[in-house]
């Protein structure tokens, strides 16, 4: 079992920053890629950015590239998610994810079966 608890979203204004954070702890002898998805009021769960065990391969949803920059420190246990230049529309709760599916571009078909997911932090951008 994989345990993911996410930080850092809030309210900023639009042209803003926020970085979020996700702490992974329990017992886990795989490496896997973890990501991002955001979920707004009345739609659907959408991919964000996922990025691989080693981190040397990422991948975006096209709304965000440009703005969100994923990273990982494996001695933390922690993935990150940088988000500049927000926009209202980026207004979603936000959730950490794992899996061992190691082909990153898979994290964003719609049929997609993540294994693991955190509980979700909010994030509002206001304008």
């Amino acid at each position: 079992q994989v345990q993911l608890v996410e930080s850092g979203g809030g309210l900023v204004q639009a042209g803003g920053s926020l970085r979020l954070s996700c702490v992974a702890s329990g017992d886990n002898p795989s490496r896997p890629a973890m990501g991002w998805f955001r979920q707004a009021p009345g739609k659907e769960r959408q991919f964000v950015a996922a990025i691989t065990w080693s981190g040397d391969s990422t991948h975006y949803a096209d709304s965000v590239k440009g703005r969100f920059t994923i990273s990982r420190d494996n001695a933390k246990n922690t993935v990150y998610l940088q988000m500049n230049n927000l926009k209202p529309e980026d207004t979603a709760v936000y959730y950490c994810a794992a899996d061992n599916l190691s082909i990153l571009s898979l994290w964003s078909t719609r049929r997609v079966q993540i294994t693991y997911w955190g509980q979700g932090t909010q994030v509002t951008v206001s304008s």
